[in-house]
């Protein structure tokens, strides 16, 4: 995002007033160059307050009515995006008013008085405040912490920080001697890319324009705070923002490799002052090479504007195609008369019936398409839709298809009727391959279907019934498919899977048991036959074992027969753990606690979703007052693979232990950021607090 243009009514003067940073809408000025007079101090207060932070107004050091000359005030303003980022517009207006109480009103683009009528309108918003409207604004003195920084994010309103000192003089910035030894840790111990990226960057221009010894940097054995020591006072000063700047655009682009190349607006008030006057124009330099996608807006003095750098006033900053249009959509496909099309609601792998009726289908000579989710195609005849979830979600596409189509929607799947099945000429066709490429060599199927349990929780039973072969392994592969995603529901539990995996075995084949095993029902030679079978994950990347412990009753056998299999803690065991049924906290980690005893083995949590009429959960015993002591020994046990999987866990764990205490579990919530997502943690923090706070 880049600024064009603002306009102001009561702000700097009694009246309206404008202020222009390009020469058009592709020519937008890298350096804008302001007077130190106390209006353009104003202005910079202003700019971060009209775009996205206003929900922060009463977390200012100062009262926003010191910004009046009289209520109300009024902000309006122009904005260019930059091609990084994802909008459809090239250039938009936007609009707020702030009335004599503080109260924030957004304009509607009918309200708005100043910006050209044909100018695309986007009203402010807080959610997009984090990327879309990324904006640093420091003041002339720059004070930094010391041993008190706080780099786990628990400040939900940390991002106020980012313009802070514009206000107050006293505000503190990134401690730098933290940030730097932060970032060494990352690059050498983690590998992360963007530390990596962003000590280079440093060690190469600090060194050339600042003259700081960057040398031993890089080195393993680096010691920062020795470092930071070494720099005169001068120096530090000068890359002081810089690092502040690093460590706000690493919150705000996690995902980026490169932070220091995305797009924004930096303001400063008199940087003049803690540059002394020879090293400014190389600082100068320095921070337009640091960010070069950035956009800066300087006050300073006439001395100092005398001496800034030409080549650097003359860089103007990268457009796209400056026209304001919407990208251009992909047409729709059309159908001839005749044709069908398969929906695809919401199923994570290919959907077999759907592969079966393409497969009938083109047996007919018809055409036929595939969607996905609630894609449609105008004035088509017939539309076989199916869904495998009943989530709020594929309730909602359903609903949406409903109306589109109406008597021509066929629904069928799990997730909107556990008894319709495909009439069995269609079932007995085999699967149409061409409908999901991405399945490549990989062949898909049962060889049986049903269970012989009947767990109140689970489909299976009454969808499928007993156990009983429906397939066999030459229909369900050729020459060109010899790996096998096999969707059965409970194959160890068919009187003859003995047979069918020692096939497997002969044939050599990769299969990855999708709906895990029941390992309950193993015995010794079962063990043996499924360790000779090359079980894989559904990349078929890997090998991986899968098997389901869905509560803690059968622990003792479930050790009795993992013992058979001969696991060491180099295989990959996947145990699947469904969690917000019946069970409570201390059952939950008595299961983890179990398997983390395992060589090898691993969780994957699933939480419970009703199916189609099926049982709701009861968790009216889930918490007692053991609570803390059992989250405190769950934080601890630690796998060493899928702990992502276990944050979903965490974070269901989380919301029930604030509804039933009224507090956060602070081991809980640290837990749940150690290794991902750390910048949201103070967002996390408000959400559950019920703090309203900015993205």
């Amino acid at each position: 995002m880049y600024l064009l243009n603002i306009y102001f009514e009561n702000g700097l003067q009694n009246g309206p007033d404008n202020y222009c940073f390009s020469k058009g809408p592709d020519k937008i000025k890298k350096w804008g160059l302001l007077s130190a007079e106390s209006p353009n101090y104003k202005l910079l207060q202003l700019i971060p307050l009209a775009w996205g932070n206003y929900p922060l107004f009463n977390r200012l050091p100062n009262s926003v009515q010191q910004l009046f000359t009289k209520p109300p005030l009024r902000l309006e303003g122009i904005t260019a995006t930059h091609p990084h980022d994802y909008h459809s517009r090239k250039l938009f207006g936007t609009g707020i008013e702030i009335k004599s109480e503080g109260q924030i009103k957004l304009l509607k683009k009918k309200e708005c008085r100043f910006l050209p009528a044909d100018l695309h309108y986007h009203s402010p918003n807080i959610k997009r405040g984090n990327a879309l409207y990324f904006i640093l604004g420091y003041g002339p003195k720059l004070r930094p912490h010391h041993q008190t920084d706080d780099f786990d994010f628990t400040d939900p309103f940390f991002r106020l920080n980012r313009f802070h000192s514009l206000f107050n003089p006293q505000a503190l910035i990134t401690d730098p001697v933290a940030l730097l030894t932060l970032l060494h840790h990352k690059h050498i111990r983690f590998v992360r890319l963007a530390p990596k990226h962003l000590l280079l960057r440093f060690c190469r221009l600090f060194k050339e324009y600042l003259s700081i010894d960057t040398d031993c940097w890089m080195e393993k054995s680096c010691d920062f705070a020795r470092e930071w020591q070494k720099l005169h006072p001068w120096q530090q000063r000068a890359v002081l923002p810089a690092l502040d700047g690093a460590r706000c655009l690493m919150d705000a682009f996690p995902k980026s490799a490169r932070p220091m190349d995305m797009p924004g607006v930096v303001l400063f008030h008199r940087p003049d002052l803690f540059c002394t006057e020879r090293i400014f124009p190389q600082w100068i330099k320095l921070m337009d090479r640091l960010l070069p996608n950035m956009q800066f807006i300087l006050t300073l003095s006439e001395k100092a504007r005398s001496a800034f750098p030409p080549e650097a006033q003359s860089n103007y900053l990268l457009r796209p195609d400056a026209s304001d249009r919407q990208p251009q959509k992909k047409s729709p496909a059309h159908l001839p008369p005749g044709g069908i099309l398969l929906i695809d609601i919401d199923s994570c792998l290919p959907n077999l019936a759907l592969m079966k009726l393409s497969s009938y289908f083109k047996e007919q000579g018809r055409k036929v398409v595939l969607a996905r989710k609630d894609y449609t195609i105008p004035k088509v005849e017939e539309v076989w839709a199916s869904s495998t979830f009943s989530f709020p979600a594929s309730k909602k596409r359903i609903e949406k298809l409903q109306k589109q189509y109406g008597q021509s929607l066929i629904l069928g799947g799990s997730g909107v009727d556990v008894q319709k099945r495909l009439p069995e000429h269609i079932e007995a066709l085999p699967a149409d391959y061409s409908l999901y490429p991405e399945l490549g060599d990989r062949a898909i199927g049962f060889l049986t279907r049903g269970c012989r349990f009947n767990c109140s929780f689970c489909i299976v039973p009454q969808k499928e019934g007993l156990p009983r072969q429906v397939s066999d392994l030459e229909t369900l592969l050729d020459k060109d498919r010899q790996k096998l995603i096999l969707l059965d529901d409970n194959i160890l539990a068919y009187s003859r899977a003995g047979e069918l995996l020692e096939e497997m075995v002969r044939e050599n084949l990769q299969v990855n048991f999708n709906q895990t095993l029941d390992i309950r029902l193993a015995d010794e030679d079962t063990a043996q036959i499924i360790r000779r079978i090359h079980c894989t994950n559904v990349k078929f990347n890997r090998t991986a074992y899968y098997f389901s412990l869905n509560d803690a009753r059968y622990l003792d056998q479930v050790h009795s027969k993992y013992q058979l299999f001969g696991f060491t803690p180099r295989d990959n065991v996947e145990f699947i753990c469904m969690y917000g049924y019946n069970t409570t906290l201390a059952e939950d980690v008595e299961r983890f606690r179990f398997l983390h005893s395992l060589p090898g083995a691993y969780v994957f949590v699933q939480e419970y979703k009703p199916i189609l009429g099926g049982p709701l959960p009861d968790l009216s015993d889930f918490l007692d007052d053991n609570a803390d002591d059992l989250i405190d020994e769950l934080v601890k046990i630690i796998f060493r693979q899928n702990m992502k999987s276990m944050e979903k866990y965490y974070r269901w764990l989380s919301k029930r232990y604030i509804r039933a205490f009224g507090k956060l579990h602070r081991k809980l919530v640290d837990t749940i950021f150690r290794y991902n997502n750390r910048h949201q943690k103070g967002s996390y923090i408000a959400t559950m607090a019920g703090i309203k706070t900015a993205d």
